[in-house]
């Protein structure tokens, strides 16, 4: 495309809800982390690899019967409180910066489970019914 020679009015995204398209076989709950695959389609959390955290589903969308592709979800990105792990895995407030890793929809880990799991965002704070985390999609990959 060539240089503009005139103004231009430039769409843009207001606000902070996201949209994507739902991988086949997946049920994503409104409430639950949302995750993206290399492929660009969209999953609930759960332990797998190739994946990244986006954000939290704002409506409940089933795609399993579906292929990719046949819905869309709107998610939110931001902070957003979720179960804490157990034992080896628990976050604790020293982890305050560092990556968390998805273990299920509603629940982060301290480590990748043996590179089994996928970053879910960044630990903002930690307390004693959950963890905050931040989930910007590019500020997770760069971690």
């Amino acid at each position: 495309m060539a240089a503009l020679t005139m103004d231009r009015n430039t769409p843009r995204q207001d606000g902070d809800l996201r949209h994507g398209l739902v991988a086949a076989g997946s049920l994503i709950y409104a409430g639950a982390i949302v995750m993206r695959a290399a492929d660009g389609y969209l999953h609930e959390g759960h332990v797998a690899t190739g994946m990244v955290g986006v954000g939290r589903a704002e409506a409940r969308v089933d795609n399993r019967l579906g292929v990719d592709g046949d819905e869309d979800l709107t998610y939110r990105p931001g902070v957003f409180k979720f179960a804490n792990s157990a034992a080896a895995d628990l976050i604790a407030t020293a982890d305050i910066g560092e990556v968390a890793f998805v273990a299920d929809d509603q629940t982060v880990a301290k480590t990748n489970g043996g590179n089994t799991r996928s970053p879910a965002g960044i630990i903002d704070s930690v307390d004693a019914d959950g963890v905050w985390i931040r989930f910007d999609e590019a500020l997770t990959k760069a971690s």
